[in-house]
This record gives C-alpha cells, sequence and structure tokens, in this order.
C-alpha cells in the first residue's frame, strides 16, 4: 500500500512540474509575440527562484535568459545583459558538470562567446574563434540539433568577410536549422525559438536586399501565429512599401 502511495505521490509532483514547465513557456511565448519584455523578464526571474530545478528546467531556463540577453543588447541594455548572461553561464556549468546534452550546452556557449563579444567588440579575436568552435562541437555532438546551426549560422553572418564570413552561407545555415525544427511539428507550436528563426531569416534576406524571399519568411511566421507584433506592425509593412 504504501509503494502505491510513494508511486502516486510522485506521479503528482511530476504532472505539477509538467504544468508549471508548460505554464512559463506559454508566458515567454506570449511575451515574444507581443513584444512584452516586461513578463518575458518576470518570468525568468520567477524560474531563476524555484528550488529543485531539474536539469530539463534549467536547459528551458537558459534557452529564455538567452533571449531576453540577445533583446537587451539590441537595446542598448548592456549591464542588464551582462547580468542574466552571468546567470546563465551559470546554469551551463552545471549541466554540463552534469554532462548533460552535450550539443545543446555547446550551442549556447557559442552563443554567450557572442554575446561577450556584443559586449566588448575588443575582445572579438579571442572570442569569436571559440565561439565558432563551439557551434561546430555542437554539430558534431548531434547534427539533429537546430540550435548548433543557428550558431553557426550567426558566426558566418557577423564575421567580416575578410576574417571568413558569409551571410550566403548563413542563410543555408539557418534554412537548415530550420528544416530540423519543421521536422518535430509537435515541437515548434508554441515556441518562441520557431517563429524567431522565421524572423532572422526574413531579416537577413531583406538585408541582402531580396524583399522577395523576405516576405515569404515574414509571411510564413504570421502564418504561424497571426498576432506576432514584430513581424505584423513593423517588418512586414516595411517590406511590403519597400516593395
Amino acid at each position: 500500500m504504501e509503494g502505491k502511495k510513494y508511486i502516486l505521490i510522485t506521479f503528482i509532483l511530476l504532472l505539477s512540474a509538467s504544468r508549471l514547465n508548460a505554464d512559463y513557456r506559454s508566458d515567454i511565448y506570449n511575451a515574444f509575440i507581443s513584444n512584452d519584455m516586461g513578463r518575458w523578464k518576470k518570468t525568468i526571474d520567477l524560474m531563476n527562484l524555484e528550488m529543485n530545478k531539474s536539469n530539463e528546467f534549467i536547459l528551458e531556463l537558459i534557452n529564455y535568459q538567452y533571449g531576453y540577453i540577445g533583446w537587451c543588447l539590441g537595446n542598448d541594455r548592456e549591464k542588464e545583459a551582462e547580468v542574466y548572461m552571468n546567470l546563465a553561464e551559470k546554469n551551463i556549468k552545471t549541466l554540463e558538470s552534469l554532462s548533460y546534452k552535450p550539443s545543446i550546452t555547446n550551442s549556447y556557449k557559442s552563443a554567450f562567446y557572442g554575446f561577450r563579444i556584443g559586449l566588448n567588440v575588443i575582445k572579438a579575436p579571442f572570442y569569436g574563434p571559440k565561439s565558432i568552435r563551439y557551434a561546430e562541437m555542437a554539430i558534431e555532438g548531434d547534427a539533429s540539433n537546430p540550435f548548433g546551426y543557428i550558431q553557426y549560422a550567426n558566426c558566418q553572418y557577423y564575421m567580416p568577410e575578410a576574417f571568413g564570413g558569409s551571410k550566403k552561407k548563413a542563410i543555408e545555415y539557418y534554412i537548415k536549422a530550420l528544416r530540423l525544427m519543421e521536422s518535430k511539428a509537435e515541437a515548434i507550436a508554441g515556441d518562441w525559438n520557431y517563429l524567431n528563426l522565421l524572423t532572422i531569416i526574413g531579416k537577413a534576406y531583406r538585408e541582402a536586399a531580396d524583399s522577395a524571399n523576405a516576405k515569404v519568411y515574414y509571411e510564413k511566421a504570421l502564418a504561424a501565429e497571426p498576432e506576432f507584433m514584430w513581424i505584423k506592425d513593423e517588418l512586414y509593412p516595411e517590406i511590403i512599401k519597400k516593395r
């Protein structure tokens, strides 16, 4: 009887944790599509306060910290970006010490070296090769991990051509990552990463003066989420006006 009671309690705890994670995922998604970064920040702060975090929970938190840091760097909030970068890097070290999903943790290590360049461009010669190497390690460790390809594409996109960067190659890797994401249709529903990748591809094409393809990817994002404000109210009208 005691054994059955223990199993029931364990099941209830697991179910509660699953619901909690789903709530956080929903909060982040809704914050992303409505451009409510105050809500995003509140969500990751609440997640950070959770006790007894599972490895999967920590990995999810890193993803949301990654998104928030990127937004901070794009909006001249470098000091805030550094605070959350330090928190995220501690989380990565925790997972690394447990050898948990090394391909994905290497993806984030690549991303954070890129962010460090954003904080101090003078460090690019030091951090740039590290960012590339960790992206390559992510792909070598798991060729089905889209984040490895995204980070490698970012390296190619932001690296000057004189040092081997290629925006054309970056787009190819972004699209490779997109195909991998779309191969798991159930995983991309309600996932901010999917909409963000479509946006990145659209913007890359726009900056390459290919407004036709930019329009294709913006429309693809709006088909997945019609209320995605960033594209609906800003990027898509811009490309239509330009065309």
